[in-house]
């Protein structure tokens, strides 16, 4: 499956939050649609989900408009929507109920994802009596009790402890595995790291830089080597002029070019304990700073 966005443009009243954006999302990947609050995200979201129409642009799969009454869609919002004096059970087979499943088949799916997720025991209890974090897996559970083909996760990890962040990892994994779409949108930069080969970063209402993550990173000058050795204050009294401190036992050492990188490496290795050298990568959070920090936007 290909999952395209195409030139869409949408206002409100007067304030145009959304300039001509356009990216593509396939099936057994990742996508991640990064910006700062008010860059357009929950806009282009919604417009996706068809909430409501584009002023202009297209939402195609496959090439074609999307057919919204074939194609399921799972959402997890990063506002939870669910009810807290309702039933676990009642109100999960409700909103699988309001998909398109028969109520058998979505208890029955409900039954399964409780299981999966460790939260059987919860199945009669109301959502006020769950902690953030299991109210956060009772919210991933309507987004993929009715096997949507295309995954929308906003803010996902938001609550969660170390043991069900990796539980949820589990899942994302297994669905992307599916072949399914899955779209994150986070300002957890590690967790998009982690899963998405491919993303979007919007600023204002536009996308300031988008392709796959591997080649962004490797686009820019590799003409620093990150090193790591029981000589640092050897190496930095040596070469003071070209390197700096890079965290305990760690320096970055500038090069005059990144054709210089393998012969540098090697010196250091004849001369020095090194235990690593690599070439520098921005992390996706240097990347979004770069693309994002000099103004944040007021779009919804």
């Amino acid at each position: 499956m290909k999952l395209e966005l195409r030139d869409i443009y949408k206002s409100f009243g007067e304030k145009q939050v959304l300039k001509g954006i356009s990216f593509t999302a396939e099936g057994g990947k990742a996508f991640g649609l990064l910006g700062r609050n008010g860059a357009g995200k929950t806009t282009s979201i919604r417009i996706l989900m068809h909430v409501f129409p584009a002023d202009s642009g297209e939402v195609l799969l496959d090439g074609l408009p999307v057919d919204y009454s074939n194609v399921g869609f799972g959402y997890l919002p990063e506002e939870r929507g669910l009810y807290p004096k309702k039933k676990i059970i009642d109100q999960l087979a409700y909103f699988a109920q309001l998909k398109g499943m028969k109520r058998a088949d979505a208890v029955r799916a409900i039954d399964g994802w409780l299981e999966r997720l460790g939260m059987s025991e919860y199945r009669e209890k109301k959502l006020e009596t769950l902690s953030k974090g299991n109210q956060q897996k009772i919210q991933l559970i309507t987004a993929l009790a009715h096997d949507p083909q295309i995954i929308i996760l906003d803010e996902p990890f938001s609550g969660l402890d170390p043991v069900n962040a990796m539980l949820l990892k589990n899942v994302v994994f297994e669905e992307i595995a599916k072949g399914k779409i899955v779209l994150f949108s986070s300002h957890q930069m590690n967790y998009i790291e982690e899963f998405c080969d491919n993303i979007a970063i919007l600023n204002d209402g536009k996308i300031a830089v988008q392709g796959a993550l591997r080649a962004i990173k490797r686009s820019y000058p590799r003409d620093r080597l990150i090193v790591r050795s029981k000589d640092c204050d050897r190496i930095l009294a040596d070469a003071s002029y070209a390197c700096a401190s890079y965290g305990e036992g760690a320096l970055m050492l500038h090069l005059s070019a990144p054709s210089e990188k393998q012969s540098v490496m090697r010196a250091l290795a004849e001369r020095y304990d090194i235990d690593e050298i690599k070439v520098f990568e921005p992390s996706l959070n240097d990347i979004f700073v770069e693309y994002t920090g000099d103004n944040g936007g007021d779009a919804r």
